[in-house]
This record gives C-alpha cells, structure tokens and sequence, in this order.
C-alpha cells in the first residue's frame, strides 16, 4: 500500500480518533501523542489492513485501548477523564454562564458513570456512530450498548434534574 492510498484510507476519520482521544485523556497533547501512535500503528500494519471489515472501527479501538493503558500507566498520574469542548459565543452572559454551569454539572455526572457508559455516551453522541460499529469498537452485542447507552443518559438526566431543581419546592 502506497502512502497516498494509506493516508486516502486513514484521513477521513482522523478526527474522530483525536476527538476520542481527547475525551479520554484530557490534554490536546496527549490526545495529539495518542492520535499519531495509532496512525503509526497503522501505517508500520499497512499490509494487513485490507484484511479488516472496517478500518475505522479497528482504528477506534486502537485508540480507545492506546488510552486506557496510557491512563492506567504510572506516568498518567496527572491525566483524568473529562470533556469540554463546547462554547457557545453568540449567548448572552447570562445564558453563558448558565450553559458553562450546566456543562461543568454535566462534565461531573458523565465522570461518575461507568467507564463503559462514558464510553458509549461518547461514542454514540458526541462521534455519532452507530449502534453496530460501536458494539465493534467495544466487544459488546448491540442490544447491550442500547441498554448501556439508555441507563447512561437516564442518569445525567436524572441527577441535571436533580441539580435544577435544588431548592424548589
């Protein structure tokens, strides 16, 4: 496989393999460092490629399991998993501050869900894949990643309302 095919192959969801890395590793260096490990993984694998059903899925679990083990290694004791990357700029103040206080109760409550909820949720919402190349990336059968998926959202839901509520009778 020539370099032009290779990167024609790869380029088209590089993105999503940063974005999930930076979802899980907190810092755009280390989502930049886990991103151009995977992609060197699969340029020096190049030749067995063609041997996958999907290059993306293969791609994404290389990813996910690159950065588990990195936040799981001893020189991970300052990486946490955590995601904000929204802004909104045409907001006014108020609902700015409102939207970065629903953000920041959201971004604790996904952080209390089960890694593998966490991950779904991400995998599902924010990269929008589907139910089959998610149950792909996670080893899992497509009714568990729906029950999974349901249960994860249930709870931000529920604790958000939660939140909201405080001190409203």
């Amino acid at each position: 496989m020539k370099q032009s095919e290779f990167l024609n192959l790869v380029m088209p969801f590089k993105d999503k393999l940063f974005r999930l890395s930076k979802r899980l590793l907190t810092s755009v260096e280390e989502a930049e460092d886990a991103t151009q490990e995977v992609l060197l993984k699969l340029w020096k694998g190049r030749k067995n490629l063609s041997t996958y059903k999907s290059i993306e899925a293969f791609a994404m679990t290389m990813t996910k399991n690159y950065c588990l083990d990195k936040l799981k290694s001893k020189q991970a004791s300052n990486l946490k998993l955590v995601h904000s990357n929204y802004k909104d700029e045409q907001t006014s103040l108020q609902k700015q501050v409102e939207l970065n206080d629903s953000l920041s109760w959201i971004h604790k409550i996904v952080q209390k869900l089960p890694e593998q909820q966490r991950m779904i949720l991400q995998l599902r919402d924010v990269e929008q894949y589907d139910f089959d190349e998610i149950a792909k990336v996670m080893d899992m059968n497509p009714t568990a990643i729906r029950v999974a998926l349901s249960r994860a959202r249930k709870t931000v839901r529920e604790e958000l309302i939660k939140k909201h509520n405080y001190g409203v009778s």
